[in-house]
């Protein structure tokens, strides 16, 4: 999962920093409204954009209705302060999807977090199922057959994104912007590496990874 945070508290920001990334997600940072915008402007493969309201150079508000008006439908979490209201109501007009009031607590937050991430791929469980293989994406445990897979973390990573897109192609280029951060440097031959290794571990009985040479990967649908 990719996340864009958008808050110019630093002490905040780096607590939601840690709290996200130890629950695997990759996330990436912006202290103001104007880079917010230009990081949405350029990179479409955020799942999730948490949005502190109050940001400088560009309000918060601003921000969500610029990407609204680009007709993004990337699911956004607002933060704002306590007393807030009137805020709140107007985010949630402009099309936010969630809010919540500073301060909050970061367990709350990393529910609300998954809650979102179900809602963006049209789910309401937290698990996804394909054939024999079950993945828990609030625990991050994968099972074939009821047995625990052991993937590393890259691995479900690269999980996560071809079960959201079962059927569909998947090329390297967009692996890296799901799962890597800003600065973070992976080619597309650690891709190749990882892939293969999620195989070897997976591959049972239907369940496959077709490789489209030049092109990327696509977990094939398992006939019913």
């Amino acid at each position: 999962m990719r996340i864009l945070i958008a808050e110019d508290d630093q002490v905040l920001a780096d607590g939601l920093l840690r709290t996200l990334r130890s629950s695997g997600a990759a996330v990436d940072h912006v202290a103001s409204g104007t880079e917010a915008d230009a990081a949405l402007m350029t990179n479409t493969e955020f799942d999730l954009l948490i949005l502190d309201l109050g940001l400088p150079k560009m309000h918060g508000l601003e921000v969500l209705k610029k990407l609204r008006a680009r007709g993004s439908a990337l699911p956004v979490l607002i933060l704002t302060a306590a007393d807030g209201v009137e805020e709140r109501v107007k985010g949630l007009d402009l099309g936010a999807d969630d809010y919540m009031a500073k301060p909050f607590s970061l367990h709350e937050l990393e529910a609300r977090v998954r809650a979102l991430s179900r809602r963006g791929m049209g789910s309401a469980s937290s698990t996804i199922k394909h054939g024999p293989l079950i993945y828990d994406q609030s625990g991050r445990v994968a099972t074939i057959d009821g047995v625990m897979v052991e993937l590393s973390a890259r691995e479900l990573g690269l999980l996560e994104v071809m079960l959201q897109r079962v059927g569909r192609l998947v090329s390297k280029d967009q692996l890296v912007e799901r799962l890597c951060e800003w600065g973070e440097e992976v080619s597309n031959n650690a891709i190749e590496v990882y892939i293969h290794r999620l195989r070897k571990k997976i591959e049972k009985g239907p369940i496959r990874i077709a490789t489209v040479r030049g092109l990327g990967y696509c977990l094939e649908k398992i006939p019913k």
